[in-house]
């Protein structure tokens, strides 16, 4: 998938075309936050180029939060309301699912949890 094609499948999900680059960055930054470095750096290589410094995690554990937090995580870097950077959080990670080979995405959600599963499920 190229970038433009990932920015328009996450403005597809709901999220404003202005907000859907800064959303996905952000998203995505938080996102290797959540998971190991390996896991991030497997994710990282199947994402278009533009995406993948964002995907480079400053540590090499995982930080485990839920959902709430990630929001307010991902909420705090790209400037936005809460419920906004929830919904670009669900619909990044959506479009990742679709961007990457299957079986990459159920280690992501192996490392997330049931809890993420489900809100990307209800993006489909």
């Amino acid at each position: 998938m190229q970038y433009d094609e990932f920015i328009t499948s996450v403005g597809a999900r709901g999220v404003p075309r202005e907000e859907a680059d800064t959303l996905t960055h952000a998203t995505l930054r938080v996102l290797a936050e959540r998971l190991t470095g390996g896991e991030a750096h497997d994710l990282r290589a199947q994402l278009p180029g533009e995406l993948q410094a964002d995907l480079i995690p400053p540590t090499p554990e995982a930080e485990p939060f839920g959902p709430a937090e990630f929001a307010q995580r991902v909420a705090r870097q790209a400037k936005t309301e809460e419920a906004d950077a929830r919904q670009g959080m669900v619909a990044v990670l959506a479009t990742t699912q679709d961007a990457v080979e299957p079986g990459e995405f159920d280690d992501v959600l192996a490392q997330l949890g049931r809890e993420y599963a489900e809100l990307i499920g209800s993006a489909r």
